[in-house]
């Protein structure tokens, strides 16, 4: 901006109340202080670079609110996880299956996982059907991410809420 546009000889200058044309540096800079404001250069890689005469702290203030504006707007994403055990019961299944269906219409991506402890590893597929038991009866509240995938002693599955219209 101003002083430290030094490599180029002319600019294409744009904004309010000047005539868009290209011109020589120095007569850019001095149609800015005219104004009052600063000389922002906003396209180097162009021939001639493009330049813009605004006020410069505005600039930033304004370009700060709009990236505010948009996080504001970005969606959060949660992870609600929900635990199982290998021989999980069929009323702690309903019971649970009931919390993911409530974490899936919130928005909350769910990470449901079968843990084994001690020599329970050995009940692997026990915990597969278990989670794809859960896929499935879910399908109509979320789609799954991520299949049932084994790191540990943890079985893991991701199920993504469904868009809601």
């Amino acid at each position: 901006m101003n002083d430290k546009i030094k490599y180029v000889d002319e600019v294409r200058l744009v904004g309010e109340n000047i005539e868009v044309g290209v011109y020589p540096l120095a007569k850019a800079k001095e149609i800015a202080r005219e104004q009052e404001l600063d000389l922002v250069e906003i396209s180097p890689k162009a021939v001639p670079p493009v330049c813009k005469v605004i006020d410069y702290k505005k600039f930033l203030y304004e370009q700060k609110k709009r990236e505010k504006a948009l996080k504001a707007k970005a969606t959060k994403v949660t992870v609600k996880e929900i635990r199982f055990g290998p021989q999980t019961d069929e009323h702690d299944y309903e019971f649970k299956k009931k919390h993911a269906i409530k974490f899936l219409q919130d928005g909350a991506k769910l990470k449901a996982f079968v843990f084994f402890k001690g020599r329970s590893i050995v009940f692997k597929e026990q915990g597969q059907i278990l989670l794809l038991k859960l896929a499935q009866e879910l399908e109509e509240y979320g789609k799954v991410e991520q299949m049932p995938k084994l790191e540990g002693k943890r079985m893991i599955m991701f199920i993504a809420p469904k868009k809601t219209k």
